[in-house]
C-alpha cells in the first residue's frame, strides 16, 4: 500500500482523472514505493482493485473441491519433481470427479467422431468407421463454414438439440420434450449458475432463498454467494443413506421465510458427495412440496447413469412430474441439467451439457435465450460430444459392439468400486460409510479423537481439514473435508472419488485405513 493512504470511505477516485491522484513523497527526495510510481506523469496512492474495492461477493465464494488441500497438493507434487523426499512417491488425488485423469480411457467412437470433426482431412481415412463418418459429417454440416471452430447458436447447434430432445423423450418413455426447451451449456455447471441468475433478486427478506441439500455440491453455495442470493440449507439423513426426508425440506424452508423470500429447491440425483439415489415416492413427495410451496425446481441429473446398487433405479425429475399428471406437469416450473462430464463418458474437458427448461414463462424464455447469447455460444466440440452421448451407435451400425462393450465395463467397474468402498471404510474402526448407490463418490463419516479436535482448533482449523492435511502429509492422499460441503453440527466427513483404477483403489483404501488407526492412536 502507499505510504499515505487515504482514511476510510474516502472516494479518492473523484479527486483526479482516471482514479489517480497526484502526490509527491514527503521530502520530495524519498523513492517511491512501488505502488506510488509514476504512471504517465500521474503517481498512484493505492491500486484501483484492491480486497477493500473489489466485488465483496466474490470474496465471500469457497469452492472446495479446488481449495487449500489441493493447493497443497500440487505444492508437494513440485516438492517430488525437485527431488525431496516423502513417505510416499506420488499424489493420488481421490478429491473431484475427474475421470480420464484417473486413468478411464475414453470412449472410442466418440473421440474418432471428435478427430473427424477437428480434422476432416480424415475423412477419407479407411481407419474410421462409416458411421462415425457419418456423424461427423452431420455435426460439420450444421456448423458454419463445416468447421467446429466457428460460432454456432447461442442456444446451440439446432440439430444437436433436436437429437437431446429425442433422447429425453426415449430416457423417459415417450414424454414430449422440444428442441425449444433445449439450452446446450458449458457443462452443466454454466447452465446451473445461469438460472440461478434469472431467478435471484428483491433485497432485505424479500432477497431469493435457495434451498440446497446439505452436504451439498460446493458449485451451489459458491454461485449463492456471488449472486448474494440466500442459501437455505436442508439437511439429507445420514441415518438413512442420505435419503431426502420433506418434512425437513418443510423445516428449512419454515425458517428462512422469516429473513428471505424462498423461491427455489435445488436437488442433486444422483447425489454428490453423498452417492445416494432417490426413490421415486421421494420425488413424488419433493414435487408435491415445490407446488404447494410455489417454488422453482432445479434438478441436477448430470450421474444419471451412474446407478450401481441393487433396488436402485434413476428416475428423471421430468417424468415424474408428467406422470403424476397436469395438475402438476403444466403449472411446475422446472430446469433439469446433464453433461458429458460424468456417467461412462467422463469427458470433463470438453465442457459439454444441456438444461431443458419446463413451464417456464415464455417472456422470462427470452430472456433467458438474451441471457445466454452474451456469451456467444458454448463451446462447439463439447457440443459434438453432446450430440455423440445422446445419438451413439445403433445396434445396425458398425461401432455399436465396440461401443457397448466399453460403456458397460466403465459402469461395471465403477459398480465393483463402489462396494469395495463401502465394504473397506466399514472394516475401520471409527469410519462409517452408507452404501454408494450411485454417482462417483462417498462421504463417510469419521470418528475423531478429543485430542485432535483440539490441535486442530490449536492450529486454527476445522477438524476434518484437519485430518485430510495431515493424511496429505503422511500418505500423498488428497481428500476434500466434509466441511467444505456441509455437515450437521458436530460430525465429520471427507469426500472422496471411487474413480481410481481398481488396483489403485485398493491401495488408497488401504492406505487411508493405516492412517485413520494410527491417526486415532496417535491422539487417543
Amino acid at each position: 500500500m502507499c505510504a499515505n493512504p487515504p482514511p476510510p470511505h474516502t472516494h479518492t477516485h473523484t479527486h483526479c482523472k482516471y482514479s489517480m491522484i497526484f502526490s509527491f513523497s514527503r521530502d520530495n527526495g524519498t523513492k517511491m514505493s512501488q505502488d506510488q510510481q509514476a504512471v504517465n506523469g500521474v503517481s498512484c496512492v493505492s491500486k484501483v482493485l484492491t480486497l477493500d474495492t473489489m466485488n465483496p461477493n466474490v470474496r465471500r465464494v469457497e469452492y472446495a473441491v479446488r481449495g487449500p488441500i489441493v493447493q497443497r497438493a500440487v505444492q508437494i507434487e513440485r516438492e517430488l519433481r525437485e527431488g525431496v523426499k516423502k513417505p510416499f512417491t506420488e499424489v493420488i488425488k481421490a478429491n473431484i470427479g475427474d475421470a480420464h485423469a484417473m486413468g478411464q480411457k475414453p470412449i472410442t467412437f466418440f473421440r474418432q467422431v471428435l478427430a473427424l470433426c477437428s480434422y476432416p482431412d480424415l475423412l477419407e481415412d479407411n481407419k474410421f468407421p462409416e458411421d462415425a463418418k457419418k456423424r461427423a459429417r452431420r455435426i460439420l454440416d450444421a456448423c458454419g463454414g463445416h468447421s467446429i471452430g466457428a460460432y454456432s447458436a447461442s442456444q446451440g447447434i439446432e440439430c444437436i438439440r433436436q437429437d437431446v430432445a429425442r433422447y429425453i423423450e426415449r430416457r423417459d418413455g415417450g414424454i414430449p420434450s422440444s428442441p425449444d426447451n433445449i439450452y446446450l451449456s458449458t457443462g452443466a455447471s454454466d447452465a446451473i449458475v445461469t438460472i440461478l441468475k434469472l431467478l435471484v433478486c428483491g433485497e432485505g427478506r424479500d432477497r431469493t432463498g435457495v434451498m440446497i441439500s446439505i452436504p451439498q455440491y460446493p458449485l451451489y453455495s459458491a454461485a449463492l454467494a456471488d449472486l448474494a442470493a440466500v442459501q437455505i440449507s436442508y439437511y439429507l439423513d445420514e441415518e438413512n443413506c442420505w435419503s431426502l426426508n420433506v418434512e425437513e425440506l418443510r423445516r428449512a424452508l419454515k425458517e428462512a421465510k422469516q429473513y428471505c423470500k424462498p423461491r427455489v429447491l435445488c436437488i442433486i440425483n444422483p447425489g454428490n458427495p453423498t452417492g445416494q439415489v432417490q426413490s421415486r415416492q421421494c420425488i413424488e413427495d419433493v414435487i408435491r412440496f415445490a407446488k404447494e410451496e410455489h417454488l422453482f425446481l432445479m434438478a441436477d441429473e448430470v450421474y444419471q447413469d451412474n446407478v450401481y446398487a441393487d433396488g436402485c433405479k434413476f428416475h428423471s425429475f421430468k417424468k415424474v412430474l408428467f406422470e403424476m399428471g397436469p395438475e402438476f406437469s403444466s403449472t411446475v416450473e422446472m430446469a433439469s441439467f446433464h453433461s458429458t462430464s460424468k456417467c461412462y463418458m467422463g469427458e470433463c474437458g470438453f465442457r459439454g451439457g444441456y438444461m431443458e427448461v419446463i413451464n417456464m414463462d415464455p417472456q422470462v424464455k427470452a430472456q433467458l435465450t438474451k441471457l445466454v447469447s452474451v456469451r456467444l455460444c458454448p463451446p462447439v466440440p463439447g457440443q459434438a460430444l453432446l450430440e455423440l452421448v445422446v445419438n451413439p451407435p445403433q445396434p445396425d451400425e458398425p461401432s455399436y459392439s465396440t461401443f457397448m462393450k466399453e460403456r458397460t465395463a466403465v459402469l461395471a467397474a465403477l459398480g465393483e468400486k463402489a462396494r469395495l468402498t463401502e465394504e473397506t471404510f466399514n472394516s475401520v474402526p471409527g469410519i462409517t460409510c452408507n452404501p454408494v448407490q450411485g454417482a462417483m463418490y462417498t462421504f463417510p463419516c469419521i470418528s475423531l479423537p478429543q485430542k485432535a479436535i483440539d490441535k486442530a482448533k490449536e492450529e486454527g482449523l476445522i477438524p476434518d481439514m484437519f485430518y485430510c492435511m495431515k493424511l496429505l502429509e503422511e500418505e500423498g492422499i488428497c481428500l476434500v473435508p466434509g466441511s467444505g460441503f456441509g455437515q450437521k453440527e458436530g460430525t465429520f466427513h471427507f469426500r472422496m472419488t471411487i474413480l481410481p483404477p481398481t488396483e489403485k483403489l485398493k491401495v488408497v483404501l488401504q492406505k487411508i485405513r493405516d492412517f485413520h488407526l494410527r491417526f486415532t492412536q496417535e491422539f487417543s
